[in-house]
């Protein structure tokens, strides 16, 4: 009768020491997960190019690629908003659940080619100082140097690392699209 029962209850405890004794050590994302609990999404009080005040919000529903750079936008940045525009692209039929935010945190004036060539990106203008408090950066980094994700439920939920690997990238982001269900 023992035996019976120990054949029985041994799967069950089996589940529980491989839960809670034995983790995993390896991972499969390349970008760095985000607890959306400690960086609460805040009012940004952005505003569009053409003046218009224009929330995050307005994009609920959608995954959100997220970089943020001055209007001057130097090669690092032209290659996060071609790496983001390339990104989007690679993702085929899904691409329409994906949207393309450029933050941009002066009053710098925009370059027409630059703006035309990422057409598709919006362009919000931000005050660098709320950035500050709510985008966490790895050591060594600043805002400017990563490119951040959004859930469609508006809650920050990653982060690739300074001059990230678009090809990893364009991997984790199709991990999220095939496993969510929203957006």
């Amino acid at each position: 009768m023992l035996a019976i029962l120990a054949v029985c209850a041994s799967p069950l405890v089996f589940s529980y020491v491989t839960y809670y004794v034995i983790k995993p050590s390896s991972r499969t994302n390349y970008g760095t997960l985000l607890d959306p609990r400690q960086h609460p999404m805040p009012r940004l009080g952005s505003v569009a190019l053409d003046g218009k005040p224009t929330e995050l919000d307005a994009y609920k529903g959608k995954w959100l690629m997220l970089q943020v750079d001055s209007g001057n936008c130097e090669q690092a940045c032209q290659k996060k908003l071609y790496d983001m525009r390339q990104l989007r692209i690679a993702q085929g039929k899904e691409r329409d659940r994906v949207e393309r935010v450029w933050l941009i945190t002066d009053n710098e004036p925009l370059d027409t080619v630059l703006m035309r060539e990422y057409d598709g990106t919006r362009m919000l203008r931000v005050p660098q100082a709320t950035l500050q408090g709510w985008l966490p950066v790895e050591k060594g980094a600043t805002v400017a140097d990563h490119i951040y994700m959004i859930d469609p439920l508006g809650n920050l939920m990653m982060r690739f690392p300074k001059n990230a690997d678009p090809n990893r990238i364009k991997k984790d982001l199709g991990r999220l699209l095939k496993a969510s269900s929203i957006g």
